[in-house]
Order: structure tokens, then sequence, then C-alpha cells
């Protein structure tokens, strides 16, 4: 898939990405020569390619099933089966199996899916806030009753216990992340390289 210089200039691209694209074809101003999506993420990223979609004219169903494909890849996440549905009608849409007026029901019900669990996620919030600030209040309590040396030593370990367990928390994060990113960038090629 393809676009050109002056769509993506037309669309006010970032200063940065612009002069890395421009660098990246060996030019200096915007023009007609068609370029490559492929060519876009490889020479300014994952995130530039994909703001490119605004500039590509014709795309819809492409850019509708490569979101899809991009949601399925956490639809084990997903608890809500609205959100589900949501995914299901977006993908027979894009293949002209599903109505605007079936899209816009599951749009509207994956929202109120999403305000649902962000409502859970706050009452989840404050649960484990009220939690913690009575362990904290017990914590205080029970330390000011044992000995400073215990008290240090139970601190030194827990702080290293805590350490290993966000270094290890960062790097499995890291890791899914690289995993995640490189399985979009190779459904971005599928659709668009």
């Amino acid at each position: 898939m393809y676009t050109t210089l002056n769509k993506i200039k037309s669309h006010d691209p970032c200063a940065r990405g612009w002069r890395t694209l421009l660098t990246a074809l060996g030019k200096t101003k915007a023009d007609d020569d068609p370029v490559s999506m492929a060519f876009i993420l490889q020479s300014n990223g994952f995130e530039d390619a994909v703001w490119t979609f605004k500039c590509l004219a014709g795309a819809d169903r492409e850019i509708r099933l490569f979101a899809v494909d991009c949601a399925r890849q956490v639809q084990h996440l997903m608890t809500d089966p609205r959100s589900l549905a949501a995914l299901d009608v977006a993908e027979r849409f894009a293949n002209g199996l599903a109505t605007s007026e079936e899209l816009d029901a599951a749009r509207a019900a994956a929202w109120a899916a999403a305000d649902a669990a962000r409502d859970a996620a706050w009452a989840a919030a404050d649960a484990a806030w009220a939690a913690a600030r009575d362990t904290a209040w017990a914590a205080a309590r029970d330390t000011a009753r044992t000995a400073a040396r215990d008290t240090a030593r139970a601190a030194a370990w827990d702080t290293a216990r805590d350490t290993a367990r966000a270094a290890a928390w960062d790097t499995a994060r890291a890791a899914a992340w690289d995993t995640a990113r490189a399985k979009q960038e190779e459904l971005f090629l599928k659709y668009f390289g």
C-alpha cells in the first residue's frame, strides 16, 4: 500500500517524523511519488507508520482489520462478552457482512463494557487503598512495639524482596511489550506491506 509525501504533508506531520522520512527518502520536499507503508514502518517506526493511516485513501477495510487483529492479540484479557462481540462485528463490517447500525450498536455496547470495567477498577483501587491504609497503620503500631534491630532487618529484607520483584516485573513487562510490538509490526506488514 502506498501514500505520497504530499498527502502526508497535508496532515501536518510532526517535524521529527517528517525530517526522518525525507532523509530516508533522500528528499528535501514533498512530492507525489508513491511511498510504501512498509518503507515508512522501516524508516520511521511503528507509531509514525500507524499515524500515516490518515494519509491512505480507500484503505478503511485494511485499517479496520488491522485494528481488530491487534485487539485480538489481547482478547484473552477481555472479560466482558460485549468487547469480544464488538471485535466480531467490526471484522464482519470490514468484510461487508454487518451493517453500520450493527457496528454502532456494538461500539456502544463495548463503550458500556469499558465504562463498567473502569468503574470496577476504581472500586478495586479504592478497596486496595483502604486495605493498604489499614495495613500501614497496623504495621506502624507493630513497628513501634518492636526493637529497632528487628525493624531494620525486616525493612532491609522487604526492600531487597520488593526490588527483586520490581526488576523481575520490569523485565517481564519489557519482554511482553517487545513481543506485542513485533506482532503488531508483523500484522502491519500483512495488511500494508
